[in-house]
């Protein structure tokens, strides 16, 4: 149990499924990947937790290892078939609240960790957020100057400290999501290839960052 890699978990999960409806079809077909390779962890979806106020709830919870997974899945719009089955994506265009959702989920992960216990007492080991997309907005840096400067993720880039947006940001952009960030930790970013489909927009890529 103390050997989980995610990039382990990630390059099985692409032989089988290189792309996903959605991010709850993401979130499935991960978990069932995860059993495959681990039949003992104790697997949860959608596991509650007693930080952040009510009904806060953990995408994948790994109970025997202690491991707590966040997921998002981000895409530019896409539309083609494989292996029979067809696939239209949605654009997913707000990338700012995509990047700045991100964040937050390191954020979530780190204050599990602070507290080491979940509220039924299984112990916390170790964390990961984990971001797949086609999108090479958020793997690109981008140009600067831009209202949500501080919550890029493009590759190379540490993650420390606070973030907050640019003070010109429109109350549109960072409606529910006022607050700054703050991470206790520092995370330098590197992106990993998930599969390359032959059709533009086809490139899909993952961030994975390990919260321990």
């Amino acid at each position: 149990m103390a050997g989980f890699s995610i990039r382990r978990v990630m390059t099985a999960l692409a032989a089988s499924r290189p792309v996903f409806h959605s991010e709850a079809d993401f979130q499935f077909a991960l978990a069932r990947q995860i059993e495959m390779l681990m039949p003992d962890c104790g697997l949860r979806l959608e596991r509650p937790f007693s930080l952040d106020g009510p009904n806060r709830y953990l995408d994948l919870w790994l109970r025997t290892p202690g491991i707590a997974i966040e997921l998002k899945y981000r895409t530019r719009r896409l539309s083609f078939p494989h292996k029979g089955e067809s696939f239209a994506l949605k654009g997913h265009s707000a990338r700012d609240h995509g990047r700045y959702d991100f964040i937050a989920d390191i954020r979530r992960i780190e204050h599990i960790a602070a507290e080491r216990r979940m509220a039924n007492g299984d112990q916390f080991s170790q964390g990961y957020a984990v971001l797949l997309t086609n999108d090479q907005r958020y793997w690109k840096p981008g140009r600067k100057g831009t209202f949500d400067e501080a919550f890029r993720i493009h590759k190379g880039r540490t993650l420390t400290g606070t973030m907050a947006w640019a003070e010109e940001a429109s109350e549109g952009t960072t409606k529910k999501r006022e607050q700054p960030l703050s991470l206790s930790g520092s995370y330098e970013l590197h992106w990993e290839d998930y599969f390359e489909h032959s059709v533009v927009n086809g490139t899909f890529r993952y961030l994975a960052v390990r919260i321990p």
